[in-house]
């Protein structure tokens, strides 16, 4: 991702990172129309801007460098009219495709979230899957699990070697998310393993 000098960069006052996140993204709960995630750095530096556009009838998301919004790096859109088993493709702001991500439908609504991971080609090249088996089912059902189990997912490439974690933080009043990326592989990039944290915020915000 290209970055203007890190030392020009706004730090948060008082975000902590964990040793070993790439990425915090952060939105706030109470938002009456779309949706705003600010992304930052290991050092606290914000380094991302995400805007999920309201009344689309396709899910539109947009990932820029700053609050800006002067410079585009990734748009998320749904194929289809809006529904939690569509597929979402990752694109760059020229429009070139980087990959794409699917719902599992039935399973995701009901157990707990799985996604497939594409690349350009359409070629599978990972899976998402939510952590945590019997809390990640009572989160769906039981209103107060998510405040006391927050969601954990892991993308695995498909020999099954983990590429990164997303880790929810328990907090009433803003949404945040962290990533970490474990491996370097050419096939998922930053960028991609980003727009996905991104696309769970969104969704995690669209059902709750």
């Amino acid at each position: 991702m290209a970055r203007p000098d890190p030392e020009s960069l706004p730090r948060h006052p008082s975000l902590h990172i964990a040793p070993g996140e790439s990425y915090v993204i952060r939105r706030q709960v109470l938002k009456l129309f779309g949706a705003a995630f600010h992304i930052y750095d290991p050092s606290g530096r914000l380094v991302g801007y995400c805007k999920q556009r309201a009344f689309k009838l396709k899910e539109d998301i947009r990932i820029y460098t700053d609050e800006s919004c002067s410079q585009e790096l990734v748009v998320i859109r749904a194929r289809n009219i809006i529904d939690f088993s569509g597929t979402y493709e990752v694109a760059l702001a020229d429009g070139s495709l980087i990959g794409s991500l699917r719902r599992s439908g039935m399973a995701s609504n009901f157990l707990r979230d799985s996604w497939q991971l594409f690349d350009a080609g359409g070629r599978p090249i990972g899976t998402l899957k939510e952590q945590g088996g019997i809390l990640a089912f009572a989160r769906r059902y039981i209103e107060y699990v998510a405040f006391f189990a927050p969601e954990r997912f892991s993308l695995t490439r498909t020999d099954g070697a983990e590429i990164a974690a997303f880790r929810q933080h328990f907090n009433p009043f803003v949404y945040r998310l962290s990533v970490t990326v474990k491996l370097a592989d050419p096939e998922i990039d930053d960028l991609l393993i980003l727009a996905t944290g991104c696309l769970i915020t969104a969704i995690e915000g669209r059902q709750s």
